[in-house]
């Protein structure tokens, strides 16, 4: 009989001696499909308080190359996460950044380094997929179990954007148009001597109501295979087409451009009464590389020197000194006539550009602006920004490879500063086209 109860009772006894299940962790991304320059929400579940875990995104470029970042967190006294409040304490960036595990986004180590996650097709979404890990994992080592994930869908083009290739006259690119009748205001994008069709900015720009032209100068269909000579007759004649749009607001058209396409941003500021609001993100205030030439006028191009380009031991070229003094007095021809121009600048840098000294180079175009009596200019200055500051949440790569030379270059910034200057300026250079242009 004692046999018997206690085998009854023996199923009541290893109850109290089992631990309770733990619930399953739980991840939720949100939106899970949202515009690219749009910040998301990050929140985690079901786990011991003060648990540590690794958060892990992983996304593949069109060509297949793999990115992932990562970062340490530990759930609060309720076994919880939120990223737009907790902050990292490891991995690849600290603090309380709620886009931190996009904008940190790297080249898998099995990858070839230095390459940049850019879409080239707009129309696509890039997909993310975000993993919650047991414990810390550092960067680049085999993570621990995967406890939960989401997959997150980064639109660079809104429903009813359209996309129309264009091929006006001797204009090559695409114009992309917000939803609905407008009219819109017009807006041309260039990037800079990467060449070729560069679209996710005119897309992200398009959802957020601008009609933009994005426009290659080079190395595109039928146009020049090289940065060469350039003449300002075409930059004009993609103004005038983008003004004339019946689905654009004018009287007048606004352009952005990095690098080579800020450059050419203030000289078509200046040269072109259709063009009436520039944005020029690290651009030089003198013409460079490619001699300019419009009518009867020309700005030969500064050139850089290659004798005073450093290489690390990593073999990271650094090209910071190399370019032509645009104070020398020697080099006067180059300098772009700023004070000429009847609209409205704004000029981007980051602080620790190293493709070239973009800093200066603003300030010199401030100089010469105030020399004759105008003050049509704005400045965001960012400390720790490197030399390509693109939209929100583009991943942060201080050494990329140079589609000329063909090597690493050093292009600058941190990257925790670089995202900051990325988020900031993007709200601020909406404000100043939509100020300007109506």
């Amino acid at each position: 009989m004692w046999r018997v109860l206690a085998a009854a009772a023996a199923p009541a006894w290893a109850l109290l001696r089992t631990p309770p299940a733990r619930r399953a962790a739980s991840l939720a991304v949100s939106p899970a499909a949202g515009l690219a320059d749009e910040r998301v929400e990050t929140r985690v579940a079901g786990l011991s308080p003060g648990q540590p875990v690794t958060l892990r995104a992983v996304a593949a470029d069109e060509r297949g190359c793999l990115f992932q970042s990562c970062a340490h967190y530990r759930a609060d006294s309720r076994g919880e996460l939120h990223l737009g409040a907790d902050a990292s304490h490891g991995g690849d960036y600290t603090g309380v950044e709620p886009m931190g595990l996009f904008w940190s986004l790297a080249p898998a180590g099995m990858e070839r380094p230095y390459q940049r996650l850019v879409p080239r097709n707009t129309s696509a979404p890039m997909k993310v997929e975000v993993l919650v890990h047991q414990g810390h994992s550092l960067p680049g080592s085999m993570p621990g179990p995967v406890m939960a994930k989401a997959e997150v869908q980064r639109l660079f083009t809104a429903p009813g954007v359209r996309r129309i290739r264009l091929k006006e006259g001797v204009v090559r690119g695409s114009l992309f148009l917000p939803p609905g009748d407008g009219p819109f205001p017009g807006v041309i994008d260039m990037y800079g001597d990467e060449g070729g069709l560069i679209e996710f900015r005119s897309s992200l720009l398009a959802t957020h109501g601008f009609a933009a032209l994005s426009l290659p100068y080079f190395d595109f269909e039928d146009l020049p295979r090289i940065l060469r000579d350039l003449k300002l007759e075409y930059f004009e004649e993609a103004a005038r087409f983008l003004q004339r749009h019946p689905k654009v607001k004018g009287p007048g058209v606004g352009v952005i451009g990095t690098g080579k396409g800020a450059e050419l941003a203030l000289s078509m500021i200046t040269f072109l009464p259709e063009v009436v609001a520039a944005v020029s993100i690290s651009g030089c205030s003198s013409n460079t590389v490619a001699d300019l030439h419009y009518g009867e006028t020309t700005l030969p191009g500064l050139r850089f020197d290659m004798e005073k380009v450093t290489v690390s031991e990593s073999g990271v070229f650094d090209v910071f000194e190399a370019l032509d003094d645009p104070m020398n007095p020697a080099n006067s021809s180059s300098v772009i006539p700023v004070e000429k121009a009847e609209g409205h600048f704004l000029l981007v840098v980051g602080e620790d550009d190293r493709m070239w000294k973009s800093s200066l180079y603003a300030e010199l175009a401030i100089r010469r602006l105030r020399q004759h009596g105008k003050e049509n200019f704005e400045l965001l200055s960012y400390p720790g920004a490197g030399h390509r500051i693109d939209p929100p949440s583009t991943p942060f790569c201080q050494v990329a490879m140079d589609r000329v030379l063909g090597v690493p270059v050093l292009g600058g910034g941190e990257s925790k500063a670089h995202a900051h200057a990325q988020e900031h300026s993007w709200g601020k250079i909406q404000e100043f086209l939509h100020l300007h242009l109506g």
